[in-house]
């Protein structure tokens, strides 16, 4: 049996200060990855407004789920019959958080708030207070985190443990630390992670990076799919400029990783009698 999805990711930056330009090019990236086939979109962490820690640009740009960002997405979703994932500055009542969206044709139908707060994030949003939620879908069963959350080995295996099959990371990855232990296969150290966790959990993780030089930040792209054996199926997308990608996987790769020997059973073998992760009054 065959489970094909077909995932498009869009490393793009967004230039700060015109968050209705940054919208529509998200909007359009979308457009394009969707008639090349894709059926899934991956956008990076904040694509709009764009990525900022300053308190008054986040004041000033934060909007609802239902508000022009969303239903820009939701159009570009509805005249496809796909599905939209990306990052927006959400505002609920007083709090702002740095917010991933799952958008269908009716909408939002699933969204995650950033749980760990990168650096001068903390001086702008409010920490997440949603969990780890995994998002039901015909495509399968997406589970969501945010750049920064992807170095927490304990979100990536709740996610997997709950039931996620796929991974959609918006990120933001930025240069300045652990440069020069990138690869020979030129995977940044964020991506190498995003290799190790999928090994590790046997699921499928997308990311989709920021890219560009921007004041007071280099994005350093480097976005990337990766199967659940570990093996990059897409990309290291150019540390650069922006580029749209689409890979077709295989969903029920998942279970055969799980299964793939009597040897190396990582979910089997787990001593829960002696360790385990408890998630929303769960224990896992």
């Amino acid at each position: 049996m065959t489970r094909p999805v077909t995932i498009g990711l869009a490393q793009m930056g967004s230039p700060p200060g015109d968050a209705g330009a940054n919208r529509a090019a998200t909007a359009e990236a979308a457009k394009l990855l969707f008639d090349q086939g894709a059926q899934l979109i991956v956008l990076p962490e904040l694509a709009v407004p764009w990525y900022t820690v300053d308190p008054d640009e986040v004041a000033l740009t934060a909007e609802s789920l239902t508000g022009p960002t969303v239903d820009a997405w939701t159009a570009v979703a509805a005249d496809h019959s796909g599905i939209i994932v990306g990052g927006l500055c959400e505002r609920d009542g007083e709090a702002f958080y740095n917010t991933a969206v799952v958008v269908d044709q009716t909408g939002v139908i699933g969204h995650y708030r950033k749980l760990h707060l990168f650096a001068e994030e903390k001086l702008s949003f409010t920490p997440g207070d949603r969990g780890l939620p995994v998002v039901d879908t015909p495509m399968g069963r997406l589970g969501l985190c945010i750049c920064y959350d992807l170095r927490f080995v304990e979100v990536v295996r709740v996610l997997a443990l709950s039931g996620a099959e796929l991974i959609c990371v918006p990120t933001a990855w930025i240069t300045g630390f652990d440069t020069a232990r990138w690869n020979a296969e030129g995977l940044s150290t964020q991506a190498q992670g995003a290799v190790l966790q999928a090994k590790l959990s046997q699921v499928f993780i997308a990311c989709a990076s920021q890219v560009g030089v921007f004041p007071g930040f280099d994005f350093l792209g480097s976005s990337v799919v990766v199967d659940s054996f570990g093996e990059v199926v897409a990309g290291p997308l150019p540390g650069t400029e922006d580029e749209l990608r689409i890979v077709t996987i295989d969903l029920a790769d998942v279970q055969r990783a799980e299964a793939r020997g009597t040897l190396i059973r990582p979910r089997a073998d787990r001593r829960t009698d002696v360790y385990g992760l408890s998630y929303d009054g769960t224990v896992l």
